[in-house]
């Protein structure tokens, strides 16, 4: 496995550096985001982006913290921003060194000056210390700290306005800013003292290129209410702390900085690098487990969250965060049904997934656990879909799933543009028939093990009357693949992604003949080394490249753009039919995504890529369900490997057993 390294000769190329972003996050909704030289190029960057009331909504308060080296009555300001048509000022030059563990640490050389800087987000609280250390100096050396201020919904832009506050208010170490009343006080600290020099002012038209490039507005004005100056010793460090709380005592913030920096684990090589980052996606507030989609724009998700679930967190072994999740999704049931998002009547797809996360769980805590705690839940989905979701979601006669709201589309190829839905899809469709059989398969065989003879005797016969529907409905027998959804109008033949699903499940209604022959169109058409595309490139709606405005970015990403997600039942598929023959395939698949650590954002996966070769990366630079599928198929090799290793060796188990997956099975 790779490590995590950059090449320090091209630091300072911003072609190369603008397009590598950093993310830290507080596991309680906020986090800081920016470029590897602290040029904000989203307006979703910011040195402190936090929740600040009990919305989920996020807004920047700290936008940048310029430095600035003063020696000799001579000014070198290491900050870099972007203006209309020019840099300014252009720190990045002085920039010798990055490195992203244990917490993203830039070194600057300013002459005969070498100053180091730290930036550590603490965890469970929202606060960010920035620790300064002076390396080396041969004359005096002030150090002057100016921020930047926004005090904004992270999705909007700040302008100059006559109602912002930029006064600035002392507390013991430094000064409190409010730039509205309807925001909570930012108290800004330092743990050495030093002179605030009280000088509001608005900076404008700070410009953010990836705004601009994404077809947004990109130009924001920020306010300062002053800076920081203090003189630095060679050898002597400072902390600045920004935080929602103020610190009583600024004498305890180096302590702070160094505990939560000792937790801190190292990201070294490619999977403790994406381990970390599915850790960021797990945040806990209003009491219950939650899991941000993407970073930095995306808020929180069910269905990605679920699809995410088992890969941020068995793989570590986590299941208590697992659990936490999927018993704040069961604590908001109302009839029968998940609430909100996470209801069939939004997500046709999203309470059928529950299943597939709990057969995953059972693995760790057993069948019987699984049964005694989720039983009634699961027959309780089961029967709300029976009785029918709304108007939208209905159960018919011949045991298939229909689900159909009009323009509004209810599965996850959900992008909508001028008001009707990018890819239609209304009726019976492929991944949704397939999940439903899945759910009531692993329902009946729990309730018959554990002797719910009720429930077994009311739905026994529903799956081979699913099954026999299904196939006479989807399987295209000429062509060897999978329909991709079917109404009353059509049986629409484009070949997509969701057919993998009715492959790779634990409970499927296909032959295994019939699975190799959707592998294999798969193969020829979909599988890329980063992932699934969406749809063939020999369909005419096909878009090979993920760019332009939002609403073509939207008609690119489910007709071509490349997924990772999909990847875990492909290889879920492949492993149960080709067994360990799939093993050097599925390491290839694997290693294919070490080098995307390294660019965009920094030590995670993004969320889709392009469909065309060189597969660009492309949305949130940090997405949980693309993460988790590739930390789940670590975990398959993983297996795979100590099954095989302990079958050549004729040893018992090892000490962590490996369950066999139930995958292919198909109820009698």
């Amino acid at each position: 496995m790779s490590a995590l390294t950059f090449d320090k000769s091209e630091l300072g190329n911003l072609e190369y550096s603008l397009r590598r972003e950093m993310l830290a996050t507080d596991r309680i909704g906020g986090y800081m985001s920016t470029t590897i030289v602290c040029c904000n190029t989203r307006k979703y960057h910011g040195l402190m982006v936090a929740p600040i009331d009990d919305s989920d909504r996020a807004y920047v308060l700290l936008s940048s913290l310029d430095e600035t080296i003063v020696q000799h009555d001579q000014s070198f300001n290491l900050a870099l921003h972007r203006f209309p048509g020019v840099y300014e000022p252009r720190g990045h030059k002085y920039i010798t060194d990055f490195e992203y563990t244990p917490t993203p640490t830039i070194t600057y050389r300013v002459g005969g000056v070498i100053l180091r800087k730290e930036l550590l987000w603490i965890h469970r609280r929202t606060q960010l210390m920035i620790r300064y250390t002076l390396v080396d100096a041969h004359s005096e050396t002030r150090l002057r700290l100016r921020p930047f201020l926004a005090f904004r919904d992270k999705h909007a832009l700040s302008k100059a306005n006559m109602e912002a506050d930029g006064r600035s208010y002392p507390v013991p170490g430094g000064v409190r800013c409010r730039l509205y009343e309807s925001f909570p006080w930012l108290y800004m600290q330092m743990d050495k003292r030093a002179e605030f020099v009280a000088a509001p002012d608005w900076y404008y038209n700070f410009e953010y290129r990836e705004e601009i490039e994404r077809g947004y507005d990109g130009h924001e004005d920020l306010l300062t209410t002053g800076y920081f100056e203090l003189e630095l010793k060679k050898g002597e460090s400072v902390i600045f702390s920004a935080s929602l709380d103020q610190m009583a005592s600024p004498g305890t913030i180096d302590e702070i900085f160094a505990s939560s920096l000792a937790r801190r684990t190292h990201k070294i090589d490619f999977i403790s690098c994406l381990q970390h980052s599915a850790r960021q996606f797990l945040v806990r507030r209003h009491g219950r487990m939650e899991i941000v989609a993407g970073y930095p724009w995306e808020s929180t998700d069910p269905r990605r969250g679920l699809i995410a679930l088992p890969g941020i967190t068995l793989e570590q072994d986590h299941k208590e965060d697992f659990i936490d999740y999927i018993d704040s999704l069961v604590s908001r049931m109302q009839d029968g049904m998940f609430t909100g998002e996470a209801s069939a009547y939004h997500q046709v797809d999203t309470p059928l997934g529950f299943f597939w996360v709990l057969q995953l769980l059972e693995e760790q805590t057993g069948d019987r656990w699984v049964w005694t705690r989720y039983g009634e839940v699961m027959k309780q989905l089961l029967e709300s879909y029976r009785r029918g979701v709304g108007d939208r979601v209905a159960l018919h006669d011949n045991g298939l799933i229909w689900a159909s709201a009009g323009d509004l589309p209810l599965t996850w190829m959900n992008s909508v543009v001028g008001g009707r839905a990018v890819t239609p899809r209304n009726g019976y469709d492929v991944e949704v028939n397939a999940l439903w059989y899945n759910a009531v398969c692993y329902t009946l065989e729990l309730a018959r093990r554990f002797g719910d003879e009720p429930f077994v005797r009311e739905w026994q016969q529903l799956p081979e009357r699913t099954k026999e529907s299904f196939l006479a409905k989807f399987w295209l027998a000429d062509e060897g693949y999978l329909a991709d959804f079917v109404n009353e109008n059509e049986s629409n033949r484009f070949i997509r992604s969701n057919m993998l699903l009715a492959c790779g499940l634990h409970y499927t209604m296909l032959s295994e003949e019939q699975r190799i022959s959707v592998l294999r169109v798969v193969e020829q058409h979909l599988l890329t080394p980063k992932g699934i595309r969406s749809l063939s490139p020999r369909n005419l709606l096909y878009k090979g490249v993920c760019e332009g405005t939002p609403d073509e970015r939207d008609v690119a990403a489910k007709n071509g753009s490349v997924w990772v997600w999909p990847l875990v039942f492909y290889a879920a598929a492949a492993f149960d039919i080709l067994g360990d023959a799939f093993l050097p395939r599925a390491e290839e698949m694997l290693a294919n995504f070490e080098e995307d650590i390294q660019s965009n954002g920094i030590g995670s996966l993004s969320e889709l890529y392009d469909a065309d070769p060189p597969y660009t990366a492309r949305g949130a630079i940090s997405e949980a369900w693309s993460v988790g599928a590739v930390l789940m198929l670590h975990e398959m090799i993983r297996r795979r490997r100590e099954s095989a290793s302990a079958s050549d060796q004729e040893k018992t188990p090892i000490s962590r057993s490996v369950k066999p997956r139930k995958t292919g099975r198909t109820q009698q």
